[in-house]
């Protein structure tokens, strides 16, 4: 099984999508870490949104879409419509809801 994610980060106040196919906490968990690239040096990205497809071409293809929408409230209308209030002040504690999705329907 392979995810695609959002992260949130409050002190950036920015979004990061990605996908993967290892244990979506330890995805994180590196994210996380102090290391080069976008994520590197924040330390406090919080999974806001994921999906679950078969393959990995699949959360790839759904991970580029995302990213083509450059359209932060479009995003934001995504994590909703999963069931996350998401803004800015009231990002802890909610709780994050996966969508699952038939491999014809990315």
């Amino acid at each position: 099984m392979f995810k695609t994610y959002i992260l949130f980060s409050k002190s950036r106040n920015r979004y990061y999508t990605g996908f993967t196919g290892d244990n979506l906490q330890d995805r994180i968990r590196k994210h996380n870490s102090n290391h080069n690239g976008f994520t590197g040096n924040s330390g406090n990205w919080q999974l806001v949104y994921a999906e679950d497809f078969p393959t990995k071409e699949l959360a790839s293809q759904r991970e580029r879409t995302i990213k083509k929408w450059k359209s932060r409230k479009k995003i934001e209308t995504l994590i909703s419509s999963a069931g996350f209030e998401h803004s800015d002040s009231k990002s802890e504690g909610s709780a994050v809801r996966t969508r699952v999705l038939p491999q014809n329907n990315p």
